[in-house]
């Protein structure tokens, strides 16, 4: 096996060393098990070190964040603890910087700004923007950048400064410009494959060792809902078009 992609050719890693791995997350696949039992990217991610590095019995690898299931982009994990408790520090106190690109229903108004919100978890697994500060309920801030409008649909870049479960998706939903694709917090139509137009576009973190910073960016995946951005260098969307390529065990 290669060691200079995940599993195949199409299915990049943006960077590794002893540390870390920062790898690509189709929509579709989880980040992490849940009771599904389903594969998720964590355990790829062993197994694949397990493969390249020919390491005997079990191999450590850090969660330090995460993606909801229909969204792809950058994900980072941690190859030893001290990594991932210096990286988890990073995102706990806002010093990762997070950048997602979306497509949103209809034409914002303010051309950037800052979202400001409190969002609850609910028992569906969905976040709600709520009037204010509940028992329960957590501080949401994000900025955004608007690059594009064209037929009915805006397109946006986000910083993400707090990380809270469902919070683009929420707060923009909240707005009323839920992101395309996303039934759950009241797009109209869904995607080809049920992902949404949601992308993790880059991370920055402090490298947990050297100190100095280091950036992480993915490509757009193929079919991207926004034509002219269109390149050769785009990565498959969904976690089918990769799952063909696993080894059979």
């Amino acid at each position: 096996m290669n060691g200079d992609y995940f599993f195949h050719p199409s299915w990049p890693i943006f960077y590794r060393d002893n540390h870390l791995l920062a790898i690509y997350k189709p929509a579709g696949l989880l980040v992490q098990a849940d009771e599904t039992e389903e594969i998720s990217l964590l355990e790829l991610g062993k197994l694949w070190l397990k493969d390249v590095y020919k390491k005997p019995g079990r191999v450590f690898l850090g969660m330090v964040h995460r993606l909801d299931r229909p969204v792809a982009g950058v994900i980072l994990f941690c190859r030893t603890s001290k990594a991932a408790a210096r990286i988890s520090e990073q995102f706990r106190t806002g010093t990762a910087e997070k950048y997602y690109l979306a497509v949103l229903e209809g034409e914002l108004k303010k051309k950037s700004g800052s979202l400001v919100d409190f969002i609850e978890r609910r028992e569906n697994r969905s976040s709600l923007v709520v009037a204010g500060k509940t028992t329960g309920a957590q501080e949401a801030r994000l900025s955004f950048t608007v690059l594009d409008f064209a037929q009915g649909r805006t397109f946006v870049r986000i910083k993400l400064q707090t990380g809270r479960r469902h919070q683009i998706r929420a707060q923009f939903a909240h707005m009323g410009h839920p992101v395309v694709g996303d039934l759950r917090y009241g797009a109209p139509a869904p995607l080809p494959q049920k992902q949404i137009a949601l992308f993790a576009k880059e991370l920055i973190v402090n490298h947990p060792v050297r100190g100095e910073k280091i950036r992480f960016e993915s490509p757009l995946p193929c079919g991207w809902p926004w034509p002219a951005l269109e390149d050769k260098s785009c990565l498959p969307w969904d976690w089918r078009e990769l799952e063909k390529y696993l080894p059979r065990t």
